[in-house]
């Protein structure tokens, strides 16, 4: 007898666990667009198209490579609409010894189908992914018996397990990070190359009219559409980055500039997060530049710090804390999500353009997310599973597993310091410091108070004092509530009054 063979949205990797050991001859491999996958969350439109073309892409490629694939779209008439229905259907038909499926990304898929193998007589086993550096097993063993989580000390112990960047026990250039160098506003005499573009193909075209007339209401730009949709492609995407981005990556990592969303950016976690890159290959990669005399230290170590560090953390934390994050509140924020999020009309300029870029291109840069979207969410006291619900919806990089501890634990603090040691709160200072955006903003970035002050000024204040139980203890905190201190009665005065009017205008 077969075995069958599941591969879901974002397995779309030739070394998948669930493919080792595959006979071409017996064995079928199976997969399914699905509406219920779509829908949970309703997706940018330029995600799905990703995620629906690039399936049918890798679905090609293993049909050419002799595999007998089963593929079911999601206009298939038959279609059952969710995948375990789909592995139903499937199953109901054929006889298969076991379901083999690499083990998924978001606990919720992974609780359906262990509900699954409890329904079915056949035997189904959820197998390893393979694709990370560490294992959740591993992590968990790393996160044992510690008072905190930090990143930094999980990302030295890859670095030297993995012997990357190292020069014997010690890091290459005598330290282990160089944000120091990376925090460099852009110097407007660097040229930005143009981002990969890759015009859609007929079988592209064909999901960009089914993604258009299946879910017109979903958020989003569906065209232009320029996302690698294949492995080459994905490659292609990422060697521009290494030979035209890297160089200047780690200088203007944080910086922002009105009119230029992609900046020197790498543009590959849509590849990675859906299997057609690889994190090791890309760090290989990065590292290889960087002894070639290709890049400087500071910009590979910050990429190779992004993957092995931030995504391999983020990733642990989520297997270690499900489900009980996604109820994570720390502040018990309450605030309703602005329209705003959805529209970008406001007199924010930095908020108009981060979100209307969005909007166009699936994509903001991690500070954009942080430091402009993040940061006001924050400030703002907006609701956590509001705002995970708008950061799930609107970037084609964004899977729960990435999405949720990034937002609820670096952006909102919601975990109450597991992710992070302090909140990523800032006035307007720091978006004056890192970007062009307060040049062409009807708020004035200087005034800190007022109808014509930058918003961000105030509610930077007033989140100190609405939380000031919660933080003044924590010590990185301490200077900052020093300096409130230090304000007269009016000042704080005005900074309530301030803040009260203008979340008020919000509209809810």
């Amino acid at each position: 007898m077969s075995i069958l063979r599941v591969i879901l949205g974002d397995q779309l990797t030739d070394s998948i666990s669930s493919l080792e050991g595959c006979d071409k001859t017996r064995d079928t491999i199976l997969m399914s667009e699905v509406v219920e996958e779509a829908t949970f969350i309703p997706h940018h439109k330029k995600k799905l198209t990703l995620i629906f073309s690039a399936m049918r892409h890798f679905s090609l490629e293993l049909k050419n490579q002799g595999f007998n694939v089963v593929y079911n779209k999601l206009n298939d008439p038959n279609n059952s609409g969710s995948l375990t229905g789909e592995i139903l259907r499937l199953i109901k038909n054929h006889s298969f010894k076991k379901i083999l499926i690499t083990s998924p990304s978001e606990f919720r898929v992974l609780q359906e189908i262990e509900l699954l193998g409890e329904k079915i007589e056949i035997p189904l086993e959820i197998l390893s992914d393979s694709r990370y550096f560490v294992n959740i097993h591993d992590f968990r063993k790393w996160a044992e018996n510690k008072k905190q989580l930090r990143m930094e000390n999980f990302y030295r112990d890859q670095r030297k397990k993995n012997f990357i960047l190292m020069d014997g026990l010690n890091p290459v250039g005598g330290q282990w990070n160089f944000d120091s160098d990376n925090r460099k506003s852009f110097d407007f005499e660097s040229k930005i190359p143009q981002p990969f573009i890759n015009p859609p193909d007929e079988i592209t075209n064909e999901v960009m009219k089914m993604v258009s007339d299946t879910f017109p209401e979903h958020f989003g730009d569906i065209e232009p559409f320029n996302f690698a949709v294949n492995r080459s492609q994905a490659l292609e995407a990422f060697k521009l980055f290494i030979d035209n981005r890297l160089f200047y990556f780690g200088d203007f990592q944080d910086a922002m500039v009105q009119g230029e969303p992609w900046m020197f950016h790498s543009h590959i976690s849509f590849y990675l997060n859906i299997g057609l890159l690889l994190p090791k290959e890309c760090v290989s990669e990065a590292e290889k530049a960087y002894f070639q005399g290709k890049a400087s230290l500071n910009s590979v170590e910050g990429f190779i710090r992004q993957i092995l560090g931030w995504r391999e953390f983020i990733r642990g934390i989520y297997w270690l804390k499900m489900p009980e994050y996604l109820e994570n509140n720390f502040f018990e924020a309450s605030r309703n999500l602005p329209q705003l999020y959805w529209t970008g009309e406001t007199k924010m300029n930095c908020l108009s353009q981060c979100i209307n870029e969005t909007k166009e291109n699936a994509y903001a840069h991690h500070i954009q997310r942080l430091m402009v979207l993040g940061n006001f969410a924050l400030i703002a006291g907006i609701d956590p599973k509001q705002v995970n619900n708008w950061f799930y919806v609107v970037y084609a990089d964004a899977y729960e597993w990435v999405e949720l501890p990034n937002v609820s634990g670096m952006i909102l603090f919601a975990d109450g310091g597991l992710v992070s040691s302090k909140p990523y709160a800032s006035t307007g200072s720091y978006i004056n410091k890192m970007s062009n955006y307060c040049e062409s903003c009807e708020y004035k970035v200087a005034i800190k108070n007022g109808s014509d002050a930058c918003p961000f000024n105030y509610l930077y204040w007033d989140f100190l004092q609405r939380n000031r139980e919660k933080l003044s203890s924590n010590f990185r905190m301490s200077m900052m509530y020093k300096t409130y201190d230090r304000m007269d009665s009016a000042k704080k005065q005005n900074i309530r009054d301030d803040s009260e009017k203008f979340l008020n205008s919000l509209g809810n």
